[in-house]
Parts: C-alpha cells; structure tokens; sequence
C-alpha cells in the first residue's frame, strides 16, 4: 500500500507529477512495411478509379527505411486508357495518402503495369462477327 498524506508529512506516490522522460529516451514508433503497402494499395485503387470486372484490384510492396517508403504498385488497367497519365495519378496519390497517414516520406513510387485489359467492342459484346 501507498502511504497517503496526512498530519505525519507521508507523501501519497499518485499525487506526484510524473517524471519527464527526454524525447530521445522515450522509444519510437514502428510502422511495419505491409501496413504502408495496404495503405500504398487503397490509394492506387483510388486513383485509379473504375476497372474491367476481370481486372485484379492494384497491390504494393514496400521498404520502409526509418521515416522514409520506396513503394512498387502492380496493377491491371483497361485498354485504351492513357497509361501514362494513369500512372502519374496513382504516383501522386500514393504520396499525398502515405504522407498524410503515416507520416512518411516517397521519394520512389514505381508502377508496374501487369495487364492491359482491352475493352470489348460493341459487336463483339453481343456475339457480332464480321
């Protein structure tokens, strides 16, 4: 049991405040690579915006470095689309969201294209042939 202040000058342990700890002592925060490569991946998904229905949604693989993330973004997109422009928005909005959420810089965002899903024409999508 604590002792509790009273007529005796005993102090009670709880009143004190407690004991600052300098910043460099206190320890450090630890954010795991797959939790930034889901948070990299629902940003691609993001950006990217509607896909084919036969498309897989975008995936990432990352290295964290102390405060800093190299993404690689794998994704399918339909066809014709400007890839380029595609992979432009996804870089930028895998940037802003893993800065904004985990406080992390990206200097490197590299975007695979793993697939290009050609849309069907319209005589094809109704079983037309030439």
């Amino acid at each position: 049991m604590t002792p509790m202040s009273g007529g005796d000058g005993a102090v009670d342990e709880s009143d004190r405040p407690p004991a600052v700890v300098p910043p460099g002592e206190r320890g450090a925060t630890r954010i795991a690579d797959r939790v930034v490569a889901k948070i990299a991946a629902q940003a691609a998904r993001e950006a990217v915006g509607p896909l084919p229905p036969v498309a897989a949604p975008p995936h990432a693989t990352v290295v964290v470095h102390h405060d800093t993330a190299r993404v690689r973004v794998h994704l399918e997109l339909g066809y014709p689309c400007d890839i380029g422009d595609r992979c432009f928005q996804v870089r930028r909005q895998v940037v802003q969201r893993v800065r904004a959420l985990v406080g992390m810089e990206v200097p490197e965002v590299a975007v695979q294209v793993e697939r290009l899903h050609p849309a069907q024409s319209r005589g094809a999508a109704q079983g037309r042939t030439r």
